[in-house]
């Protein structure tokens, strides 16, 4: 094991491409991993996040009924959560809070172009950082590369799915609701904002959930490319 951490350490720290091949070829057999081998395992891996994991978030409940990333009522909305509930309004409370993550299952749909643009622009020094880095190292990339891209496109489609789930007019009803109860402080919340960086935190979370499936459990490797990769950072 510490012959094999060693060469693999002496591979990613070398600046010569040259240099780098050399030690890549005398990798024992069934080890041998060209730069081009290793970017490209990068790659399905962050392909099979986006395929398995992603688009499960743009079905309806995607967001709503998954613990990982449903989208809950801002701190000042809470509040008005618990004043609708005070007054018997549970259910309007939970359709506000169910519209949320309409709004967000709607507008993931959008990310799919997004993500594949930054994926095939992992390079060899790119992958060579992802493969030893942290369990969610690979979603931490596309992270970097991709956030505000998304943020640009989902805030108008989040903006547009509000009125297209009838998310405005609940929480118009809603808040109008909640203010006229006495003593209230009055409240007019932007929420296309908050549902965009809740809908992206959500993408990222389940985008992570694969990652660190293919890196810890090796019968979620599913192709010989996969496992050849990953078998490296074990």
């Amino acid at each position: 094991m510490k012959k094999s951490l060693f060469i693999l350490f002496t591979i990613f720290t070398l600046n010569s491409c040259a240099e780098l091949q050399s030690v890549v070829d005398s990798l024992p057999q069934g080890g041998v991993m060209s730069n081009t081998d290793i970017a490209n395992g990068l790659r399905q891996a962050l392909d099979f996040g986006i395929e398995k994991q992603v688009t499960k978030l743009t079905q309806t409940d995607g967001f709503y009924k998954n613990d990982l990333v449903k989208i809950l009522l801002p701190a000042e909305l809470q509040k008005v959560d618990k004043g609708l509930r005070d007054i018997g309004l549970s259910s309007l409370a939970d359709e506000g809070i169910k519209a949320l993550n309409r709004a967000a299952e709607d507008a993931v749909k959008e990310a799919t172009p997004i993500f594949v643009g930054a994926v095939k622009e992992i390079t060899f020094a790119d992958a060579k950082t992802i493969l030893l880095g942290a369990d969610d190292a690979a979603t931490q990339y596309l992270t970097s590369k991709t956030k505000t891209s998304l943020y640009d496109k989902f805030h108008p489609v989040i903006n547009n799915s509000f009125a297209k789930v009838g998310a405005d007019q609940i929480w118009e009803n809603l808040i109008n609701r909640y203010n006229a109860i006495p003593f209230t402080n009055k409240v007019n919340p932007n929420l296309t904002d908050y549902v965009t960086e809740e809908a992206l935190k959500g993408v990222y979370t389940m985008i992570a959930v694969e990652e660190n499936e293919i890196r810890n459990k090796i019968g979620a490797r599913t192709t010989d490319l996969l496992r050849r990769v990953f078998a490296l950072q074990d």
